[in-house]
């Protein structure tokens, strides 16, 4: 298994720490960014097509909860079974960057910000 390391290569498109995700660290899945099977994610799509690390480089939204792409019915059941805040995510990536993210979730050993 993996360890818990801070690192802004594991920060997912959506926001999310895949550095922390369970399923990373056993190794059972390679994170988004890696992942070819996730080409049904419209996030990972429109972030690899403008060249963003993430969400959090986007201008077009002041607040990524206006992007439909960011907001569609799979992150909203997402979001509720996990009691995660990825807008929250978004916005302290934006706010502290992407290191000072890393860090934060990889110490605190988190995937996501939690609602």
């Amino acid at each position: 298994m993996k360890n818990i390391i801070p690192d802004k290569n594991f920060i997912a498109y959506c926001g999310l720490y895949c550095g922390a995700c369970k399923k990373y660290l056993q190794e059972k899945c390679q994170g988004c960014k890696e992942n070819k099977k996730a080409s049904w994610c419209k996030i990972r799509s429109c972030c690899m097509e403008n060249k963003y690390s993430s969400c959090a480089d986007c201008h077009t939204y002041s607040n990524v909860k206006d992007c439909k792409k960011f907001n569609n019915i799979i992150s909203k059941l997402f979001a509720l079974i996990f009691q995660s805040d990825r807008p929250g995510c978004i916005n302290q990536i934006k706010e502290k960057g992407y290191n000072s993210f890393a860090e934060y979730m990889a110490n605190n050993k988190l995937q996501s910000i939690k609602k």
